[in-house]
């Protein structure tokens, strides 16, 4: 059995991968898609074009590579009740809201929908769905009926958060506990 060759030239600088995927958020967010070029992205990062368009082919590949990257921190796998894991989700999702431009990038990729909708789809399949499902989860701990539509509490609980973040008040530090005490009142 033969083993692969290992790729001629130097490792990729994981620093460098970083400023990129940082770069271009930054201009996802800022000019949007359709502004945004590769050169313009490499110029921010400090590299060249040909260095970047070694990593990515082009701009739509570079932004799925953003897409993947948003989760800044992955949401909890336990905690100590199932109210207490529905929170931690949300709290999770409130605190990656802020850590990244995600709402921007969000706006752009909506503002792309008809040119490129493989790029929402990316977005929903690789973030939303994942954070939904397991948000689900946690509720069906919760003793709610068994008509209880854990689909509509789910985006209830998720789209509150986009609802709230176009006020002109923003998100507040308490959110997540005030959202979810409204279908999941603490003690119960």
């Amino acid at each position: 059995m033969s083993t692969p060759q290992a790729k001629a030239g130097r490792p990729r600088n994981p620093a460098l991968d970083r400023a990129i995927l940082s770069a271009a958020g930054r201009q996802l967010g800022e000019l949007g898609y359709a502004r945004m070029s590769l050169e313009s992205v490499a110029a921010a990062a400090g590299t060249t074009t040909p260095s970047l368009r070694r990593r990515y082919r082009n701009k739509a590949e570079l932004v799925a590579a953003v897409v993947d990257s948003l989760r800044v921190e992955e949401p909890p796998a336990d905690a100590a009740t199932p109210r207490a894991h529905a929170l931690a989700i949300l709290t999770n999702f409130h605190d990656n809201l802020r850590a990244i431009p995600a709402m921007a990038i969000l706006g752009s990729l909506l503002a792309e929908e008809e040119r490129h909708p493989e790029l929402l789809q990316l977005f929903k399949t690789r973030l939303v769905e994942p954070r939904r499902a397991l948000l689900r989860q946690a509720l069906a701990g919760a003793g709610l009926p068994g008509s209880a539509d854990l689909d509509a509490l789910g985006s209830m609980l998720i789209g509150s958060f986009y609802g709230r973040y176009v006020t002109l008040a923003g998100i507040p530090d308490d959110w997540p506990e005030r959202v979810l005490s409204t279908v999941w009142p603490p003690g119960v």
